[in-house]
């Protein structure tokens, strides 16, 4: 199917990698009032945590776009596609239950989600929508770009050089 070939699906993952990346890093150094959420963690598990999820990301957006690039083709097969697996089954567990939560708040089922209060705020409402929407999209952005990487890479011959022109 050529809809899922070519480098678009993984330049659009890629970007959402790198707004992940530079919002993560903004967070860290501009937390805001109450970051921790009066929550458990300290302001350093915040920081640790934030980190974490940056290098995650950032390694995941170089393995996005060595998925396009010709040098990376004599890269084997299972160095590109076991992070891209990874990444992507943790976006789909992310995003899959912030849709259905969407649906929830937006239906009027269940308007503070699944664990929310009923109670919340216009802007907390339209806050958690925006939020599960952009954690949707990364998910459908990786799995797609996965997909179309997979098939490129099998595609390519036992040299595993994926063709660029698709």
């Amino acid at each position: 199917m050529p809809a899922f070939r070519g480098p678009r699906w993984a330049h659009g993952a890629l970007a959402w990698l790198v707004f992940f990346v530079v919002s993560h890093v903004i967070l860290v150094f501009i937390p805001g009032d109450d970051p921790t959420g009066d929550g458990p963690w300290s302001m350093r598990a915040y920081v640790i945590f934030n980190v974490v999820l940056i290098s995650i990301s950032a390694v995941g957006a170089a393995v996005v776009l060595a998925t396009v690039l010709p040098w990376a083709r004599h890269l084997p097969r299972w160095l590109l596609l076991t992070p891209l697996l990874c990444g992507s089954v943790l976006l789909v567990l992310r995003g899959v239950p912030g849709m259905a939560e969407n649906l929830l708040m937006v239906t009027g089922i269940r308007r503070g989600g699944f664990v929310g209060a009923e109670d919340i705020s216009t802007g907390e409402f339209w806050a958690g929508i925006g939020i599960n929407s952009y954690f949707f999209a990364g998910a459908v952005l990786l799995v797609v770009a996965t997909v179309s990487y997979c098939r490129r890479s099998a595609e390519s011959g036992p040299e595993g050089a994926p063709d660029p022109s698709r």
